[in-house]
């Protein structure tokens, strides 16, 4: 698939999750339906605002095979403002992270596939005091 086509896939660039209007719970990734409200469910997407804090995190020190990335990294289980706990990677020096931090998201580079591969991109996230 050509790069511009990877652009225009909304949830692939955009922290994009759904509302239940019939409980007020917010989701991400996405759902067709309510896990707590079921057939009652009425479901709209709802734009994240990309802010949450820092649970737990974890400094990872090797990669994938093939996969060039910068070692060591972070990966955190962050709360969104809006209530989704999610994985992530956090785009800091290991030393930086603590639980509690407020941090934000961001597009960034992920990783390259070998030396003429594909390069990765995604939403990482960073320091809130950096945004």
């Amino acid at each position: 698939m050509l790069p511009r086509f990877w652009r225009k896939i909304r949830y692939r660039y955009d922290l994009i999750g759904t509302r239940c209007n019939t409980c007020g719970r917010n989701y991400y990734p996405p759902r067709n339906f309510c896990p707590v409200c079921r057939r009652r469910s009425s479901i709209e997407e709802v734009q994240l605002s990309g802010y949450g804090t820092v649970l737990s995190y974890s400094i990872v020190h090797d990669t994938p095979v093939g996969l060039k990335m910068e070692k060591p990294y972070v990966v955190a289980l962050i709360q969104l403002d809006e209530g989704p706990i999610i994985t992530s990677q956090l785009a800091c020096e290991p030393e930086e992270v603590h639980d509690g931090m407020r941090v934000k998201a961001v597009f960034r580079k992920y990783g390259e596939d070998g030396e003429d591969g594909i390069i990765y991109y995604g939403t990482k996230f960073i320091p809130a005091e950096e945004a």
